[in-house]
């Protein structure tokens, strides 16, 4: 009984101060990629990554995912894929009042949970005689997060008692999204390095999320890519299912066959 109180009492201290909310955490976003030109204009590939949050404390996301890519023109690219995420949702609370006006609170611990997305994208690029390439992404996405089940409770406060909401079903949810990103990078024939920096808007009747994108690639080898960068995730319009302002630090590799 009594590690039953302390544990509600710690809980209800963490819901009740309130730090969690409306701050910045950091990030770190790992990845890898295995790559193969199948003839001049078919690529294929796939990817997977691991994104952590809460300051690089908490695993926030895996994903695997396949892709192709189909090089219309010499400065049109078109590109399809398929994404598995495994998220570790955040926790969520409710504040509400009783019909007999007490105060109350309801409480869905983190879970981890699954979510399926489909993309499909048109990249136009153009490299001028100063090395300066210019490149613009628009890319459709579609996320489904299937019906789940996770656990919820509801507290008292004055009462300080928490029971758990046995009957609690977290809906499934489909959402489409237009990413549409702007980059510049200073391609250099034969340089190791491929600096560049983005801009990417997340956009579903408005404007939801802005990243900011600073990085550089380095070759290694003919079959080698290290890709270095820094990340700014602004959230303009947050939903259950987003971190608020990330800063992230990242590290992909690629290899080519």
């Amino acid at each position: 009984m009594e590690k039953y109180q302390l544990t509600l009492l710690l809980v209800m201290a963490s819901l009740l101060s309130g730090q969690v909310y409306g701050r910045s955490e950091g990030g770190l976003i790992t990845g890898l990629e295995a790559e193969k030109k199948m003839t001049k204009k078919w690529t294929v590939g796939m990817e997977a990554d691991m994104r952590t949050r809460n300051d690089f404390k908490t695993m926030d996301r895996w994903s695997v995912g396949l892709y192709a890519d189909y090089k219309c023109l010499k400065w049109v690219k078109a590109s399809a894929g398929y994404v598995l995420l495994d998220n570790h949702f955040s926790e969520k609370r409710e504040d509400y009042i009783s019909a007999a006006s007490n105060a109350k609170i309801k409480w869905r611990p983190s879970y981890w949970g699954f979510r399926h997305r489909f993309h499909a994208s048109f990249t136009l690029s153009h490299k001028f005689s100063n090395n300066i390439r210019l490149s613009l992404r628009e890319r459709w996405q579609y996320t489904y997060r299937p019906l789940a089940t996770p656990e919820r409770y509801k507290l008292d406060v004055a009462a300080q008692t928490m029971k758990l909401d046995g009957n609690y079903v977290r809906g499934a949810k489909g959402k489409n999204q237009l990413r549409s990103r702007f980059q510049i990078e200073y391609d250099r024939k034969r340089s190791r390095f491929t600096p560049y920096v983005n801009m990417e808007l997340y956009n579903s009747w408005q404007t939801e999320k802005i990243r900011y994108n600073a990085g550089t690639d380095v070759k290694i080898g003919r079959h080698h890519v290290l890709t270095l960068f820094y990340r700014l995730q602004d959230i303009r319009q947050a939903d259950d299912d987003d971190v608020p302002d990330m800063h992230y630090a990242g590290v992909t590799y690629k290899f080519k066959f």
